[in-house]
């Protein structure tokens, strides 16, 4: 997939997430937002999380209309697709989805790619909660050492998250050898805007 993809957080000097997504929703087509969420934990209730995708300059335009809005604060981020997404159609099922910051080396990312599909496999497959890997992005940018990688994941709700920090064994062993390629991260735990 040659499309490109951009993580944005947007921070509203005031009131809630609501005018930023009327705001997003008014100035990009249908198509360039792959997913708007607002958040559960670790986002405030005046931030926005959306990503869009495209072409790199549909993508870049996209991070400039969102700096235009009434905002103190665009954290925004380039990205390119590993092992998922295969399609740009946008998100459309409800449920929690947490977003995951990997600390990595840049030299990394096809190997965290191919740990991260590999332990999907059962991962997904778990009779004990409803789990499923949306996305793993690497940096559109790739030029200095180290940078992060983002995980999107999708649960069923909290239960299902809580209950699948136990994976079986299979799934474990290959998050077990990513994690020593991560040695940090940080989460949001959001919900899809439909």
């Amino acid at each position: 997939m040659s499309d490109t993809f951009a993580f944005l957080k947007l921070t509203a000097h005031q009131g809630g997430w609501q005018p930023l997504h009327e705001s997003l929703t008014n100035h990009l087509a249908p198509g360039e937002i792959w997913g708007a969420f607002h958040g559960l934990f670790g986002v405030g209730s005046n931030e926005l999380i959306a990503v869009t995708v495209g072409s790199d300059d549909a993508v870049t335009e996209s991070i400039e209309t969102a700096r235009r809005f009434e905002v103190d604060h665009v954290e925004a981020l380039l990205l390119k697709p590993t092992a998922r997404p295969t399609s740009t159609a946008p998100l459309t099922r409800e449920g929690l989805y947490v977003f995951r910051f990997l600390d990595v080396a840049h030299t990394d990312v096809e190997e965290i790619a191919s740990l991260s599909a590999r332990a999907w496999q059962t991962f997904e497959g778990s009779g004990d909660y409803r789990a499923e890997a949306q996305a793993l992005f690497c940096q559109h940018d790739r030029s200095e050492p180290r940078g992060r990688m983002l995980l999107l994941t999708w649960y069923d709700g909290l239960n299902s998250w809580q209950t699948s920090r136990q994976p079986p064994a299979e799934a474990a062993s290959y998050f077990e050898r990513r994690r020593r390629l991560t040695p940090g991260s940080i989460a949001y735990a959001t919900r899809l805007i439909t």
